[in-house]
């Protein structure tokens, strides 16, 4: 019991470290998106060298630098989470803080979409149904936008293809976090170092402290995942599952209230049906994880 307290505890401060977000990168400006996406990739490989050494993860490194079918889904892994970070950078710092959080409710969805489409699994009645009113809130939204919520869709859909690498891949969250940022990270610190040449780069040029601050989006990147893979091996995926929305509902929460981003009518009909959509997919998630529980401890018995 005291494992599981533990576990519900480190998920909820991951999810809730991610939900905060949004009031983290604005402090970065006036530097912008592609040079703070930039610092984050490098510096979260400084950091999970550090991580890697700390957590005596080095053999686990090897072996999956030895492993190259994995190591070729990684790399797709790491360019799919870059472009999520970037986007959600982008987001957060161009008063689409709400638009972020759509896109992290309807991820969900989207991952069990693809995984019928890329994996051949088969949707359930309620997956349907959930999935049907998640599209006409897309479409409403799009009306209430006037234009197709980009963000929310990229994020989503980067997200989901990021998850389905990684699950295909399955290795360890510390080593292969650690070999995705090194991927990236050349590129990342070429495009930094080319700005820093041309006088365009804003590190440096704004104080210590913002400078410092662009140095933490390593710590800020790695804090939040050790916490969600100590609780995921503490807690059942079902709870983990119902954790998630903590992050969409606080960045939500901080785009209306704190940023005060407009909310005409049709965006709250468009997420009033998102939430509908998620409650029946969480509904029916839980209905077929007892059932599934249920058919396990008869075949037991039997």
């Amino acid at each position: 019991m005291a494992e599981s307290r533990r576990g519900v505890l480190l998920g909820a401060a991951a999810y809730l470290m991610w939900g905060a977000f949004p009031l983290y990168f604005p402090l970065l400006e006036p530097a912008g998106s592609l040079e703070m996406l930039g610092h984050r990739v490098v510096w979260s490989a400084v950091t999970m060298v550090v991580v890697v050494v700390a957590l005596s993860q080095l053999a686990a490194l090897r072996a999956l630098l030895a492993d190259r079918r994995r190591t070729t889904l990684l790399l797709a892994a790491a360019v799919t989470i870059t472009v999520n970070w970037g986007v959600y950078i982008y987001g957060v710092t161009h008063d689409r803080v709400v638009e972020t959080a759509l896109g992290y409710y309807i991820n969900p969805l989207v991952t069990v979409l693809m995984g019928v489409l890329l994996l051949g699994e088969r949707m359930r009645r309620l997956q349907v149904v959930a999935l049907g009113v998640a599209a006409v809130a897309v479409a409403v939204l799009t009306v209430g936008y006037g234009r197709p919520p980009w963000v929310a869709m990229a994020l989503a859909l980067s997200f989901g293809t990021y998850g389905l690498l990684k699950k295909t891949a399955n290795a360890g969250a510390v080593p292969s976090l650690t070999l995705e940022t090194h991927f990236i990270a050349p590129v990342a610190l070429a495009y930094l170092t080319f700005l820093g040449s041309s006088g365009a780069a804003e590190f440096g040029d704004n104080g210590l402290v913002h400078a410092l601050l662009l140095t933490t989006t390593g710590v800020v990147t790695a804090i939040p995942l050790l916490c969600f893979g100590a609780a995921a091996t503490r807690i059942p995926l079902t709870t983990i599952g119902l954790l998630q929305y903590l992050t969409p509902t606080l960045q939500f929460l901080l785009g209306v209230l704190y940023f005060r981003e407009d909310m005409p009518a049709a965006r709250w009909i468009g997420f009033v049906l998102v939430w509908v959509a998620l409650v029946i997919f969480t509904f029916e998630a839980l209905r077929h994880r007892r059932r599934q529980l249920r058919l396990t401890v008869a075949a037991a018995v039997g």
